[in-house]
């Protein structure tokens, strides 16, 4: 068995640890919790052709909109997202709500997340949301329209 160094990845508000990677897998999954302040930027909704993403809360709540519909998920709860579904999240409650993310197969990796911080720091204000949009579909997700 192989475990991946777990790395914190600062994105804007947010905050991305991974916890196996591609590598760590073979390429079976990648595993990153993720941590949402209260009232944070978060991204804009996507979807994700080539893989699916479970969500399981860790603590606080996040308000996930999956096909239009909004789904809370507390500590405790999961939600799938299958590809090609559109979805985004955002945190409404007081605290900060922390989840756990596994991807299915293994796509999707911290140079992703690296990628989107260094858009995010270069900008010296708000990131250019082409930009945004590039490395979002460089990596394999699609923003939605």
């Amino acid at each position: 068995m192989m475990t991946s160094t777990a790395e914190d990845i600062p994105v804007g508000q947010m905050t991305i640890r991974f916890l196996i990677d591609s590598e760590a897998s073979s390429g079976s999954a990648t595993m990153f919790e993720f941590a949402v302040p209260a009232g944070a930027r978060v991204p804009i909704a996507h979807s994700h052709d080539a893989y699916e993403e479970t969500i399981y809360g860790l603590a606080g709540v996040m308000t996930w909109t999956i096909e239009g519909a909004e789904i809370e998920v507390p500590a405790g709860d999961a939600v799938c997202i299958r590809r090609g579904v559109v979805h985004a999240f955002r945190n409404d409650g007081p605290e900060v709500a922390r989840a756990l993310a596994v991807v299915t197969p293994g796509v999707l990796g911290p140079e992703y997340f690296r990628d989107i911080r260094d858009v995010i720091e270069s900008a010296g204000g708000p990131p250019d949301p082409a930009a945004i949009a590039g490395v979002m579909r460089r990596h394999g997700l699609t923003p939605a329209p």
